[in-house]
């Protein structure tokens, strides 16, 4: 009941704050400045962004009132979620400024991000949270020692930009993240790993965000939301020791960065493209599919993969 109730506290709290907030985000020309190549999001122009500020505050508040705030992991994971989102603050708001779909330098983003990292890949290791649990191994779990420095840095940076490269469409990097954050959650709880509660007041207050970012959009979660969820959900599935799980239950998050790479790397040696437009989504889209339905088969292969994990686990 308490879980249930953690969803819906989170979830009321996350759309009345962007029920508040939006008119506001408005009046302070708080506007997203569309990249001009996606021709089918011309019509997205202007729309306010930012939104991701509230369902931080929302998971925020609803972990500290459900989850166990006496343990480090929480406030520490609370804390990196929102150094993450002020990292996609700045980059927001020089979009802003500047009226153009470009903010911080790629390398400036790396080094808040591996900053950021650094802090919880130090805490691992000062503390002994070095277990990785097997997937699909029957609770088998393998002490990385030491190595699990440079591989919480590597999932950081990775986890981090796979999320906001699926902040793409309407609705999609938000249902997404919900799936994930719901899967992940039962699977804490179920284990009593720490974290189930503030993994479940994430989920809640993604579907507050979401009616009002599904298609057409009213507001976007921007960079402050989907950095922030990829903080998260490093924090809860590093912590946790579930880490070997983030590509599995994140295939599409995954998809998204591999859609990328195999993009730049193929056209800089050949000259040609493997997709339409990358990432993924985009690729989708330009084939005719609608947002919507893209946004669905996000969250339905999400929550498919995430049922099978649950199930095997």
């Amino acid at each position: 009941m308490n879980h249930l109730l953690c969803i819906l506290v989170s979830f009321l709290l996350s759309a009345a704050l962007m029920a508040l907030v939006l008119p506001l985000l408005r009046k302070l020309g708080a506007e997203q400045s569309v990249l001009s190549y996606v021709k089918q999001h011309a019509s997205k122009n202007g729309t306010p962004t930012m939104g991701g500020l509230t369902f931080v505050a929302a998971l925020s508040a609803a972990s500290l009132i459900f989850d166990d705030a006496s343990d480090n992991r929480v406030a520490l994971t609370l804390a990196v979620t929102a150094g993450f989102a002020v990292v996609g603050f700045l980059d927001d708001f020089i979009k802003i400024r500047r009226r153009h779909n470009e903010g911080l330098k790629p390398y400036q983003k790396i080094l808040f991000q591996l900053a950021i990292a650094v802090i919880a890949a130090v805490y691992c290791y000062i503390n002994g949270i070095t277990s990785v649990n097997v997937p699909f191994g029957g609770g088998i779990a393998a002490d990385i020692g030491a190595a699990v420095v440079p591989l919480v840095l590597f999932v950081f940076v990775a986890t981090v930009n796979c999320v906001n490269l699926t902040d793409g469409l309407d609705g999609l990097a938000a249902g997404t993240s919900a799936a994930y954050l719901v899967t992940l959650g039962t699977m804490l709880n179920i284990t009593g790993s720490f974290g189930g509660a503030t993994a479940l007041a994430g989920a809640g207050a993604l579907a507050g965000f979401l009616l009002f970012n599904t298609n057409k959009a009213s507001v976007f979660m921007g960079d402050t939301g989907s950095l922030a969820l990829g903080g998260l959900i490093s924090c809860l599935s590093v912590f946790s020791g579930n880490v070997l799980y983030i590509p599995l239950i994140g295939i599409m998050f995954v998809l998204s960065g591999i859609s990328v790479i195999v993009q730049v790397i193929y056209y800089k040696r050949t000259g040609r493209r493997v997709f339409l437009m990358a990432p993924l989504h985009h690729h989708l889209q330009m084939k005719g599919l609608a947002e919507g339905k893209i946004a669905y088969v996000y969250f339905a292969v999400t929550a498919l993969v995430g049922t099978v994990c649950l199930i095997f686990a």
